[in-house]
């Protein structure tokens, strides 16, 4: 098991906030905004019975793994396929990281070896 999840969320143009708003409330401290542009297609629109807006954002969400079942359910309710942000969320395991700094003890710090790989370190610098 890993320390920490990426939490990919993709919405449509202007959500967003919607969705880091919620994310905020279960833990999360920031994400980062990528504008993209949506390719789906109209059997796709069909089947889950969606329009699609093209332009879309996705917000990239670095969480501990403790929170992201919470923080995936606060999206969805704030900005799921049954809203107007019409989203989709998912989680990806993330191996290595480096720039964290903990929020509490509850999340092991990180330290890099003399290879250059981060491990979980109890003793770990603050400033990592």
């Amino acid at each position: 098991m890993t320390d920490y999840e990426l939490i990919m969320c993709i919405v449509n143009t202007g959500f967003s906030e919607t969705v880091m708003e919620a994310a905020k409330e279960k833990g999360a401290r920031g994400g980062t905004v990528l504008h993209a542009r949506g390719t789906a297609n109209k059997e796709a629109e069909e089947f889950f019975n969606i329009s699609v807006q093209p332009d879309k954002e996705i917000v990239m969400i670095l969480v501990p793994t403790a929170i992201r079942d919470d923080v995936l359910h606060a999206v969805y309710q704030a900005a799921g396929l049954k809203t107007a942000g019409q989203g989709i969320s998912f989680a990806l395991p993330v191996t290595h990281a480096v720039g964290l700094t903990p929020i509490d003890s509850s999340v092991p710090k990180t330290a890099e070896t003399a290879d250059g790989e981060i491990t979980a370190a109890e003793n770990a610098p603050d400033n990592i």
